[in-house]
């Protein structure tokens, strides 16, 4: 029904083969896309790189979110070797431990103003190199999650992040639609991944989620890639601005 072939994917934020970055990657790949795969760090290079080779990314390269240096590198040589480019995902979030295990009006200055950099306003700065390599039509995804809109336990400080995360999808959607670009947040349910791994009592948060999903079932990296396939190809071309939930039907229970 839809096809990703001759299109060319920027994926940022994957860290091994449980990430919901590479469940994206890995559909994006199956229909057809071209990759590029970043990396964070020499520690996370020989995990992500095995990783991008078996999906046989044309190009793997270092990132961290927080310098413009290496983000113009990375845009710089996508627009030399590609010429354009039709999809970023952005699965990037951070927040210091401390501030994410404390209550929310507890959250350090420092901490705060470093979880929405690192979580929200490096997504802005993806855009912004995205949007002159997309020319009249791209896709550009985060991710988000439920705690955005409801209080989740332990979630804390990372719920108001999210939730400027999402204003902030809208806001790109309202600006770049004219320009053929679609902005979309992935919301999935709770799922074993690295980053998931900070949240305390997450194995809880895990199991009562599975309980009182319609389906009882997890949702898994494979689940949100195929959706965000979908979103990427141009059989959506006319849906923008959502913040899509992935979660078996958890959002619409009581």
């Amino acid at each position: 029904m839809f096809s990703l072939n001759g299109k060319r994917a920027l994926v940022v934020g994957i860290a091994n083969e449980q990430s919901i970055a590479y469940g994206c990657a890995s559909a994006f790949r199956a229909q057809g896309a071209e990759l590029a795969v970043t990396y964070l760090n020499d520690k996370a290079e020989p995990y992500v790189r095995p990783l991008a080779e078996g999906l046989r990314a044309a190009m793997v390269m270092p990132l961290d979110a927080r310098s413009d240096a290496q983000l113009d590198a990375v845009f710089d040589r996508i627009r030399d070797q590609w010429g354009g480019l039709d999809i970023l995902l952005h699965a990037v979030a951070f927040c210091p431990r401390d501030d994410l295990h404390g209550r929310v009006i507890d959250c350090s200055r420092d901490g705060f103003g470093l979880a929405m950099d690192l979580s929200v306003h490096s997504f802005l700065r993806m855009i912004r190199r995205a949007e002159p390599l997309m020319g009249q039509r791209g896709t550009c995804m985060t991710v988000s999650f439920y705690g955005s809109e409801k209080v989740v336990d332990h979630y804390n400080v990372m719920g108001p992040v999210k939730a400027a995360l999402e204003s902030v999808t809208r806001y790109a959607a309202a600006e770049l639609g004219g320009k053929g670009i679609s902005v979309h947040a992935l919301s999935p349910g709770p799922m074993n991944t690295r980053a998931a791994s900070g949240i305390a009592h997450f194995d809880d948060l895990m199991a009562d989620n599975a309980a009182r999903t319609p389906t009882h079932m997890l949702a898994s990296p494979q689940d949100v890639g195929a959706y965000a396939a979908f979103l990427a190809s141009d059989a959506a071309s006319n849906v923008t601005g959502g913040i899509h939930p992935i979660d078996g039907g958890y959002h619409i229970m009581g």
